[in-house]
């Protein structure tokens, strides 16, 4: 069970402590205990630091304590470099010596199996009840770059120090922890804090975004994510930095069933279903990284400019070639190119008459004649459009010392006139002069499609900061309760049908003359199907009938679909059948809500049939969800346009697959612990004329039993 998110506040003795103890410090500054003393020392950190070794009087010119509480004075950070042996007594010491925070570099907790996880959830326990805060076991610590804090005993700091900077990255694994750490002083990234959290007995990881989310220090947050085992608290962490305006850029690991299993081994976390976790990520606009390339473009490129507000883009070129391709280019990547208005590209003309005025802008070699072309066109075009993002492409002008004052001025102008739009260039730029741009926040690319797709991908699922609000209503009605054992067809569909979602006129029969009955009452050809809750899929065991016409045809089907089911299944309780109308025509959808055992009730739909089994075009929710977010599932479909009239056919209800995933995400939420999943397959979209949607068939399976349904 998940316990409440601590205030990410009281993580601030962890990450910036004015005072510092390191229990098994050694003189050896090669040594785990030793690492932590020489970096402060050597880096220098300006608060209190305390070696604490009963077995020495000094620790590298420290004097050393026999214990935490022997130093007397405040402790805000001990850093636990023992034994998994002494960690009790360790922790023991810190509770009593009033220590805020605790670092444990030890490893042999739950990485190693069920009796260190049993001995990592005591530590937590007696830490909590403290009010101790903790990060690891097995982890590499932490730094707080802006304070010179080394809470950590990677080599890496010792071979070179990454400069203070904006950017805060947080690992749940020490080893990709230092190597990033690594890259970012290769690269020239400056960082904030930096944080490994290991097996997370206390501090998770989503903690820490928190706490980035509200530091002033920080702009940007990097994450490296093996699995997570309170969604609710990730998910309040995100839409945190969401709020606050805070990118955060995200490595998740786990995406295979190999990788998963590799991710869980490492660290004993859950690594969860990733397609789930890509639909969070989406929700709250994380920028997902697939490689380390690209976490650190990303990161980068959102620290210097920030990111777009929607998918808009111009594109200014000095060459009609490379214009084409960053339009090939932006339209792969899902950008927005809208053309400029008439007007504008009249004048576009009349200062250039072979200009291409429309969007992409190229103004072609004229401008070496005039450069105030270039300021003159570009404020133009973000006049017209206002777009979100601008990119130019300047050819090898940026290498030309006569055009760099030029550029340099051009920038400084746009990014004062419009500070709400993403500016970007490509062009070739010495180092510095890259450095230069970048800090007056204008993105520089050598090769233009890195910058579209980098544009691209900063604009991602971007939302307003005000959308957590907006996508948390809270379920209508009463709680529901699902029985022990589920429901079979008929109790489900009559359960979802009064949670508001349109079900297909249906009667249930006992014996044959009900079914006749039945039949004649519904009109037209009907669907007989037996009903049990112990045989899920009735067309395996002959226990469906399609096409049913007339009362004579009903009662046959009655006795001819039990008895094949009975002879297939002779030990199970069949309970009648379920006369349907037939439902012709449309298009099969599947729509369902399953519970994931990191983040909760997930609302699925897609097109059916061989479409969901082979294309797997799904799209997926986190609840709770608003209606423009299942608006925005039916449409997100790579196959959409089979729904919305493809060669000739009439378009189906939109509003209506919309209108019955929210009942449907309405009904799992209101029966909340108690179900397990909901299904139904196929749910029929049909045009407006025709009635809309409606559910043919429908499986429910509560948490505490299982129920049966039947899937043609």
């Amino acid at each position: 069970m998940n316990s409440p998110a601590p205030r990410a506040d009281s993580l601030s003795a962890l990450f910036a402590p004015r005072s510092i103890a390191v229990v098994g410090a050694s003189s050896s500054a090669q040594k785990i205990g030793g690492i932590p003393i020489d970096y402060q020392r050597r880096f220098g950190f300006d608060g209190a630091l305390y070696a604490v070794n009963p077995k020495a009087t000094q620790v590298q010119g420290l004097p050393a304590w026999p214990s935490l509480q022997a130093i007397g004075q405040p402790v805000d950070l001990a850093i636990c470099a023992v034994p998994a042996a002494l960690v009790d007594d360790t922790l023991d010491d810190a509770i009593a010596a009033g220590v805020k925070g605790v670092v444990l570099f030890s490893s042999g907790f739950a990485e190693v199996g069920p009796e260190g996880s049993a001995a990592q959830a005591r530590l937590a326990q007696r830490a909590r009840a403290a009010g101790v805060r903790l990060i690891g076991p097995n982890c590499l610590g932490l730094m707080n770059l802006r304070r010179n804090v080394y809470a950590t005993f990677s080599p890496a700091p010792g071979v070179g120090r990454v400069a203070a900077g904006r950017i805060g990255l947080v690992s749940q694994s020490g080893a990709f922890g230092a190597y990033a750490y690594s890259m970012a002083r290769e690269r020239g990234v400056g960082l904030s804090l930096w944080v490994t959290t290991g097996n997370e007995a206390d501090v998770q990881l989503a903690d820490c975004l928190a706490w980035l989310a509200q530091d002033p220090d920080t702009d940007v947050i990097m994450a490296y994510m093996e699995g997570c085992r309170d969604g609710q608290r990730l998910r309040e962490a995100l839409a945190l930095a969401q709020a606050c305006g805070k990118p955060v850029v995200m490595v998740k690991v786990g995406s295979t069933a190999l990788g998963a299993q590799a991710a869980a081994s490492h660290t004993a976390a859950l690594a969860g279903d990733d397609a789930v976790y890509d639909a969070v990520f989406r929700r709250y606009g994380v920028l997902r990284a697939h490689s380390l390339t690209e976490f650190f473009d990303l990161a980068h490129s959102a620290a210097v400019a920030g990111r777009p507000r929607d998918r808009s883009i111009g594109l200014f070129t000095l060459s009609g070639g490379v214009g084409a391709l960053m339009a090939d280019d932006a339209a792969q990547q899902g950008l927005d190119v809208p053309p400029l208005s008439d007007a504008a590209q009249a004048q576009l003309r009349e200062w250039v008459p072979f200009a291409a005025p429309r969007n992409p802008v190229d103004i072609t070699g004229q401008v070496t004649n005039d450069m105030t072309l270039l300021e003159r066109s570009a404020r133009l075009m973000l006049e017209d459009r206002g777009f979100a993002s601008w990119m130019g492409f300047l050819a090898a002008a940026g290498a030309s010392d006569a055009f760099w004052p030029v550029l340099r001025e051009l920038v400084a102008s746009l990014r004062a006139a419009y500070p709400d739009t993403v500016l970007a260039i490509s062009t070739l730029l010495a180092p510095e002069r890259r450095a230069e741009v970048e800090a007056m926040g204008c993105l520089v690319f050598a090769d233009p499609s890195d910058g579209i797709r980098t544009l691209a991908a900063l604009a991602g699922s971007h939302r307003p900061a005000d959308a957590k609000a907006a996508a948390s209503p809270a379920p209508h009605g009463d709680p529901i309760r699902l029985p022990e054992g589920g429901l079979n067809e008929p109790q489900a569909l009559a359960m979802l049908a009064r949670a508001g979602v349109p079900v297909v006129p249906h009667r249930v029969a006992s014996d044959a003359d009900a079914a006749a009955d039945a039949a004649e009452t519904l009109g037209g050809p009907v669907v007989v199907k037996v009903v049990s809750r112990d045989i899920p899929h009735k067309s395996d065991v002959g226990g469906v009938a399609l096409s049913v016409q007339g009362a004579a045809a009903a009662r046959a089907a009655f006795e001819r679909t039990l008895g094949s089911a009975r002879a297939a299944r002779p030990e199970v309780r069949l309970e009648g059948a379920l006369v349907a109308q037939m439902v012709q025509g449309g298009v099969e959808c599947i729509a369902g809500v399953h519970r994931d055992p990191v983040f909760g009730p997930v609302l699925m739909f897609g097109l059916g049939g061989i479409h969901v089994e082979t294309l797997r075009d799904v799209s997926l929710r986190v609840l709770p969800i608003t209606r423009d977010d299942a608006l925005s599932m039916v449409r997100e479909l790579r196959a959409f346009s089979i729904l919305d009239g493809a060669r000739g056919r009439a378009p189906v209800d939109v509003d209506s697959l919309a209108d019955a995933l929210c009942a449907l995400a309405d009904f799992a939420l209101r029966a909340g612990d108690s179900l397990a999943s909901a299904e139904i397959n196929p749910l029929i979209a049909r045009p407006r004329t025709e009635g809309g949607c409606v559910a043919v068939d429908a499986l429910v399976v509560g948490r505490a039993g299982e129920s049966a349904s039947t899937h043609h």
